[in-house]
């Protein structure tokens, strides 16, 4: 905002969401994520060997996580900042064009519906397979024994999800702060996806990211609550009464304190459970089922929640346009 007026502000990021729609998110080798994630394994590399076991260690070990959070999400921000000064300097336009990209390289719609339609086409053609290996791209459970109902749980589950990470959170750090914002954010569930595991690597060194990343998705993923609500409402076969009694059920159960509303509100939409027996390297974990089983889960659940997803985007979208309407006219 002290870079922009807010009508650019919403401009761009309207604009970034249409791009967004059509060419969705290239995964060039200078794509914004990847240079991150390029600059967190070689901070990791430098601060982390692993091998730190005693109490005393474990905590130098999330002293070094935190310097290794700050340092990623403040880097990240500050060269934001200073490509766009820059490139404003040159010209305006060029600015406002530089903005609006690297604000949609941080969401990924387009990207979120092909990742799940590289599992439903062969679910589709009956070619588990494929299946099989292309959910294995996007979840981090073991996926070789999982039939029809279990790749569906696993799709819908990571698009729900991902409503808040790669839609929603991004969105509402660009209309606060613009590019710079939206790309910490960006920087920050990174982490998240790359260290914040509770594992034997990770437990200490992964700590502050994925707290880091809890505090900056926690308005956002209530936020993304409410508009499921409103898009279940808005579309037909989908029960937005549902979606919010699922939600005060079931949210709170969920290990993250996010993620259970989107699953808990795309669940309760469809009739369907999400949660139940993962298996990650072949020891089982059970996680809290989300939803009322109110009928078997099917492939076409997949349809239903990339559906709902551009449902949100198209609400945000349609916000941000009446928004505009009010501030030009």
């Amino acid at each position: 905002m002290w870079i922009y007026s807010w009508q650019e502000i919403v401009s761009m990021t309207a604009a970034a969401i249409a791009l967004d729609w059509l060419i969705g998110d290239p995964k060039w080798p200078t794509h914004p994520v990847i240079l991150i994630g390029r600059f967190i394994r070689w901070v990791e590399g430098k601060l982390h060997k692993g091998k730190e076991t005693s109490v005393i260690s474990s905590g130098w070990v999330r002293t070094k996580g935190v310097m290794l959070t700050v340092s990623t999400v403040v880097l990240s921000f500050c060269v934001m900042l200073l490509l766009i000064l820059a490139a404003r300097s040159i010209h305006e336009w060029l600015g406002y064009l530089v903005s609006t990209w690297f604000i949609s390289t941080t969401i990924a719609i387009k990207g979120l519906k092909d990742a799940a339609y590289l599992v439903y086409n062969p679910l589709r053609a009956g070619n588990l397979a494929d299946a099989r290996k292309y959910t294995g791209y996007i979840v981090g459970r073991d996926t070789d024994e999982l039939g029809e109902e279990e790749l569906t749980r696993a799709v819908v589950e990571t698009v729900a999800e991902n409503i808040v990470d790669a839609v929603i959170a991004p969105l509402f750090y660009a209309l606060i702060g613009g590019a710079p914002l939206a790309m910490m954010y960006r920087a920050s569930n990174t982490l998240d996806s790359m260290v914040g595991y509770r594992n034997d690597r990770y437990r200490h060194f992964g700590w502050a990211s994925a707290r880091w990343d809890d505090v900056m998705n926690w308005i956002p993923a209530r936020l993304t609550g409410l508009l499921l609500i409103l898009v279940a409402l808005l579309q037909p076969g989908l029960s937005a009464k549902r979606a919010a009694a699922a939600i005060r059920r079931f949210a709170h159960l969920h290990p993250s304190p996010n993620s259970g509303i989107p699953e808990s509100a795309v669940a309760g939409a469809l009739g369907i459970e999400l949660g139940g027996l993962n298996v990650y390297g072949g020891a089982a974990s059970e996680r809290a089922r989300l939803g009322w089983p109110l009928r078997q889960r099917t492939q076409q659940d997949i349809v239903y929640a990339v559906r709902m997803l551009y449902g949100v985007s198209f609400v945000v979208m349609g916000g941000l346009l009446c928004i505009l309407l009010v501030l030009f006219y």
